[in-house]
């Protein structure tokens, strides 16, 4: 991996590591924050490659309408959609049920802490 991508997806877990429990955001969300709108796929791939890091919640990063596009990347069939669940996000046909509701904006939550 180059090393610029490792800088970006770090900052990516940065980012990852405070949607609250119980929200959810989506990978553009993460790439605008970062000030690279059109990053959204390099944020997925970021998240493939965190599943050996205990403190990222990946599963909390979804598609921009709300669907568990990253679910395969998950051990077991169901397993995102079962630790959304847990934290008493709503999903049907792997899809966040009013995603406004529980969608986390970095953007306008972070306020560029990071």
């Amino acid at each position: 991996m180059k090393p610029e991508n490792e800088n970006f997806f770090e900052r990516v877990y940065q980012v990852a590591r405070l949607i609250p429990e119980g929200r959810v955001t989506s990978y553009g969300a993460i790439a605008k924050y970062l000030g690279a709108a059109r990053s959204a796929r390099m944020v997925g791939w970021a998240m493939n490659a965190s599943h050996n890091i205990d403190d990222i919640p990946a599963h909390r990063v979804v598609n921009k309408v709300g669907l568990l596009t990253g679910k395969h990347h998950f051990d077991g069939t169901n397993l995102m959609q079962q630790l959304l669940e847990n934290e008493g996000v709503e999903i049907k046909e792997l899809k966040i049920v009013q995603l406004e509701k529980y969608f986390w904006d970095p953007f306008t939550e972070l306020k560029a802490e990071l």
